[in-house]
């Protein structure tokens, strides 16, 4: 089996790890696609759509699924990452033994692991090999303004593939790229990482905002500041300025702070109109990870003293009882101080 006839294995078979695989297939590479569940993957090969995650899009011939990750895994070219942040590590240390060494690793899990603060290409980097550095400067993120159903719809989107390693990169941008999804090359992992996962803490307080019937006028604010906060985090941790004003930063921002879409921006919504964070979680299917990343970056940021005063009210809401309207309150009172 040559390079280029070899399958793409993508870990994760919800709405995004579904639709990459689509994307894949429908460009006639043979994708493997492992479900979490012996009872998801056959509910997939049976129906030949992914009922429970993307309902209403079928999965083309070129596209198997499986929940036996040495089955999926043997002689790929390629593996990408798409599980939820808080599952990242669990699944990859149960397939670790399974991942062939110098291969093509696309992480697509936006998030930061609560526990440890550390990145998505970070926590695989731990459980896949005995040189963590050297395997990390191997990954590719990916990120941007990617809402699976518009995707699936046909609909043209561009995404962010970041990589330490100029080759890799040029490696994932190649395999990812088609007529309606364009990828660009990054250097800055750890600033695409970050934005990926930022933005989330960011669109749920933009939902709430709207959720209150603040308009056009705050979630302006909220999008603005909250992309100087992410960005101030951001290059404390290393990632360069510029990330954040492109694909995978603004880009991404405007997607999930504006579209009923955003699994975060509705679970915004939903705080606003007065549901618990609990009562949220337990209705839907997927995972809202602004959530999760919002109690990680806040602990994050307290760790490496930065301020970010918008995930630390949303953090509130979320885990405090504070109440939405009270958050906005909190917000707008700060101390008054400059822009820049």
């Amino acid at each position: 089996m040559s390079e280029t006839t070899a399958p793409v294995a993508v870990i994760g078979a919800g709405a995004w790890g579904t639709t990459i695989s689509r994307m894949l297939g429908h460009r006639g590479i043979p994708v493997r696609l492992w479900a979490a569940t012996e009872e998801l993957a056959a509910e997939i090969s049976e129906n030949r759509e992914n009922v429970t995650y993307l309902p209403g899009f079928a999965l083309p011939d070129t596209v198997s699924v499986s929940a036996n990750g040495e089955e999926v895994l043997d002689g790929v070219r390629a593996v990408i990452w798409v599980v939820p942040s808080q599952w990242l590590r669990e699944v990859a240390r149960k397939l670790a033994d399974h991942v062939p060494p110098d291969l093509l690793q696309i992480c697509a899990t936006k998030g930061i692991e609560r526990e440890t603060g550390l990145r998505m290409s970070e926590v695989l980097s731990e459980e896949l090999g005995d040189d963590d550095a050297t395997l990390q400067a191997q990954f590719v993120a990916l990120s941007g303004p990617n809402l699976s159903t518009e995707i699936n719809q046909g609909m043209p989107a561009v995404s962010a593939a970041a990589s330490h390693d100029e080759q890799r990169a040029r490696q994932a941008q190649e395999l990812l790229s088609s007529p309606m999804f364009r990828v660009y090359r990054n250097p800055d992992i750890i600033g695409v990482e970050l934005c990926g996962a930022l933005k989330n803490v960011i669109a749920i307080a933009a939902g709430m905002s709207d959720g209150l019937g603040f308009g056009a006028n705050a979630r302006a604010a909220l999008m603005t500041r909250g992309l100087a906060e992410m960005r101030r985090l951001g290059v404390k941790l290393g990632a360069h300025p510029q990330t954040f004003a492109g694909v995978a930063g603004m880009g991404d921002l405007v997607t999930t702070c504006t579209s009923a879409l955003s699994r975060n921006y509705s679970t915004g919504q939903r705080l606003a109109q007065g549901e618990s964070r609990e009562e949220i979680q337990g209705s839907m299917k997927a995972v809202a990870e602004g959530i999760f990343t919002a109690r990680a970056e806040v602990e994050l940021a307290r760790r490496v003293d930065v301020e970010v005063p918008i995930a630390e009210a949303v953090h509130a809401v979320l885990f405090d009882g504070l109440e939405p309207q009270a958050a906005a309150e909190m917000l707008m009172t700060r101390a008054q101080k400059a822009e820049f």
